[in-house]
């Protein structure tokens, strides 16, 4: 079976409302005629035929109850038969109702009764639909005679014939404005769908360059906005997938030169020196050393991300920390005639990973040595900040493009477009601190401006209950 799409679904919804409107109009009409109209005209030849019988004494029909059914009779719609003898009914109104006698053996029963009989139907000589009653006019000794009051019905359409136009006019303008609306409302809501499952099927090739433009702020245009930013999102993994298999294929691709050079030098023995054999085994042990950093910090920054690591956490004397990792760097700072300035407060306790703390303060201090200015300076601070512990970092070094701040922490990424081999190291030491810090609930912010240089400020909680009460 054939599935139905949206647009047809929502279509047969329409048109059965139209349809039903239609159908409700019909029997609202209907039920004017019957209970407005019919219920009217059947209370007044009750009330007539009541007033009519009570005219009459004893059954003594005088010239002046004569004239005054003759005068009503011209001046009234209505037929007025006034007869003593039922039979004699059938002379002043030889038809049949709905092909059926006037009075049969019920009614006759009724009448003795003394209640009037209602008669309602169509009355083929007469061509047209009536409706009467039969009232009794009783004596002291039974009944003595009977009135007959009828009147000829019109049909709906002459009922309504002063409102018909102003339905089919009121009736035509509202269908037409509900086809502009209907066809309006059927653009703006299939067209957006439509574009989306035509670019939806573009994605599913690889295509993320394509937007559905709308204006809208509806829940359809959420719809595109959402798809827009996905295709956008798409887009940007896809360059950026691109950019790592790039970069993934250089920093390998450099070592493993290297490696392969030197091997084949020392195997084929093109070398004129012991010395300078040793040389290039240093190399390629460098080299392997480089390839075995590289591999472990991808596994460490894919564990961090996939929540595979779990942090150690414990209390520590984190002035002592950081005062222990700077020491790392003694020769480094020494060799670039840096200028040293640590503004530390010694007491402070952070309960954290210790080992994922330092690996904070190794990456961030090695970044900034690296891109340091010879004879700069290079600035450490570790202070409290409300209820946060706050390092800061900051050289006067190579400054960084705002384009460039967007992108610090992506695998790979270095600001040294060159790949300097001198500075750039594997591209993931920030991306494992930006890890870190998200793992301890903490932010990372770099600036970089001409008047203060390049920063780095990381906030962590976890400060001991002291230290904040003291904030």
């Amino acid at each position: 079976m054939k599935t139905l799409t949206l647009s047809k679904k929502i279509g047969i919804v329409l048109i059965s409302s139209i349809g039903f409107t239609i159908l409700f109009s019909f029997f609202f009409i209907h039920y004017l005629y019957s209970e407005l109209y019919l219920t009217s005209i059947e209370e007044s030849i009750v009330y007539q035929g009541k007033r009519t019988a009570s005219h009459y004494h004893y059954g003594e029909l005088s010239d002046e109850i004569i004239d005054k059914i003759q005068w009503y009779n011209i001046v009234s719609e209505y037929e007025i038969i006034v007869v003593d003898n039922l039979k004699d009914l059938t002379s002043y109104f030889p038809y049949e109702v709905n092909y059926e006698t006037l009075v049969d053996a019920n009614d006759m029963a009724e009448l003795e009764k003394g209640a009037y009989v209602l008669k309602e139907g169509f009355v083929k000589e007469l061509n047209h639909e009536i409706l009467g009653a039969i009232f009794p006019i009783k004596g002291e000794n039974g009944l003595i005679g009977f009135i007959y009051i009828y009147v000829p019905l019109a049909a709906v359409q002459d009922v309504f014939r002063g409102s018909i136009p102003i339905l089919l006019i009121v009736g035509c303008l509202f269908f037409f404005i509900l086809f502009l609306v209907v066809n309006r409302t059927w653009h703006s809501l299939f067209k957006p769908l439509q574009d989306l499952q035509r670019l939806s099927f573009e994605v599913s090739k690889g295509n993320y360059s394509n937007r559905i433009q709308s204006e809208r702020n509806d829940e359809v245009g959420q719809l595109t906005k959402a798809f827009n930013l996905m295709s956008l999102s798409l887009e940007q993994q896809e360059e950026r997938k691109k950019e790592f298999t790039s970069n993934i294929v250089h920093e390998l691709r450099t070592p493993l030169t290297y490696i392969s050079g030197y091997t084949h030098v020392l195997k084929d023995k093109i070398y004129s020196s012991p010395e300078e054999a040793q040389s290039y085994l240093t190399t390629i042990e460098k080299e392997t050393d480089r390839l075995t950093k590289l591999i472990t910090d991808l596994v460490e920054l894919n564990h961090l991300q996939e929540d595979l690591y779990t942090i150690d956490i414990q209390p520590i004397a984190i002035a002592q920390l950081l005062v222990d990792t700077v020491g790392l760097f003694t020769i480094h700072i020494a060799e670039k005639e840096l200028s040293l300035e640590l503004t530390i407060e010694e007491e402070l306790i952070l309960t954290a990973d210790p080992k994922r703390i330092q690996q904070i303060f190794y990456n961030t201090i090695d970044n900034a040595v690296k891109y340091s200015a010879t004879n700069g300076t290079l600035a450490i601070e570790l202070t409290k900040k409300e209820a946060f512990l706050q390092f800061r970092v900051t050289n006067d070094g190579i400054l960084i493009d705002d384009e460039d701040l967007e992108r610090i922490g992506d695998r790979f990424f270095r600001t040294d477009k060159a790949r300097n081999r001198t500075t750039g190291g594997t591209g993931l030491g920030l991306p494992i601190v930006k890890e870190i810090i998200r793992l301890h609930n903490g932010s990372f912010e770099m600036t970089s401006d001409t008047m203060t240089g390049t920063t780095v400020t990381i906030r962590l909680p976890g400060l001991s209950i002291d230290e904040q009460e003291e904030v």
